[in-house]
């Protein structure tokens, strides 16, 4: 259930393309005071339309709010959004919560973190799960790295995006956890498809492969609703395959950092590559299937 002192904190959004638009919507239904941000006014119509209050930047947004969330591409951007000219530190109050729901790697959430406490304001990193669909039903699940007291105030916030929302650790834990969860969806995407192919150019119904092995120790969510989608066909975008390569990269170079053999992360990585290179970039990552098709000499 929300607080009541959650409804009464001023709420900032910046960021609102395909999850960052559903997601602040949410905060709307929710009943929160919201302004948001986006570089694109059209991007802001449908937020503004539905009773949001519109900014002409980050700091506008930070100077009006008690708590800030961006939803945005890359680290580059969050470090934009959050410390360059005219971003959130910029128009910050003291005491503001910045809560970045974007994925970016583990040490570039912790160094945003600690040059935004040096100028009062606390941050959370807390990346998301779930996709589109996720963020238009309220369903993700988001994992959030930082401050215990601050989580507190923003929990009842999270709880309106998200039916899953936990406190991992400290700052870059969200992001740590975001990782583990891309490892896993990459590695089952791929160890799909591949079954999949082996299936098929074996001369067995990949559809009833899969009927069969719902009901066993190789069930997974994956299997079931990315493996469905493989057998459709539908590589419409939930989650495209580059970004899932950035992701990936983001693994691979934590990996690096801390000396850490990935073997499946890096095939993985590698798959994703090759998927961009070949065109497939737009795609859904289910489109792996694809890939293994044509190397197979289809």
């Amino acid at each position: 259930p929300l607080s009541t002192r959650g409804l009464h904190m001023k709420v900032g959004f910046i960021g609102l393309g395909i999850m960052g638009r559903p997601m602040a919507l949410n905060l709307l239904k929710g009943g929160f005071d919201l302004t948001v941000w986006a570089r694109r006014d059209a991007s802001m119509a449908p937020l503004l339309e539905a009773g949001a209050k519109g900014a002409a930047g980050p700091a506008e947004v930070a100077a009006g709010c008690d708590v800030v969330f961006s939803m945005v591409s890359d680290a580059a951007d969050v470090e934009q959004v959050a410390l360059g000219a005219g971003g959130v530190a910029d128009g910050a109050r003291p005491g503001l919560i910045y809560v970045d729901m974007s994925t970016i790697a583990p040490a570039a959430a912790q160094g945003i973190a600690e040059r935004l406490a040096a100028r009062g304001v606390t941050m959370l990193d807390a990346p998301v799960s779930g996709g589109e669909v996720g963020a238009i039903n309220a369903g993700l699940t988001i994992m959030v790295g930082g401050d215990e007291a601050a989580f507190g105030k923003v929990k009842p916030m999270l709880a309106s995006m998200g039916k899953s929302v936990t406190l991992i650790g400290g700052s870059g834990a969200g992001q740590v956890t975001k990782a583990c969860n891309q490892i896993l969806t990459g590695v089952t995407v791929v160890a799909v498809a591949e079954a999949f192919n082996f299936a098929r150019k074996s001369g067995v119904d990949a559809g009833k492969v899969r009927a069969a092995l719902l009901g066993g120790f190789g069930y997974s969510r994956i299997l079931e609703n990315h493996g469905q989608r493989m057998l459709d066909r539908n590589f419409k975008p939930g989650f495209k395959a580059w970004m899932h390569q950035k992701d990936m990269n983001i693994v691979m170079q934590e990996a690096h950092r801390l000396g850490l053999m990935l073997p499946n992360s890096a095939a993985t990585a590698q798959l994703f590559n090759a998927m961009v290179g070949s065109g497939m970039g737009e795609e859904d990552s289910v489109a792996a299937l694809k890939l293994f098709e044509q190397l197979s000499g289809d």
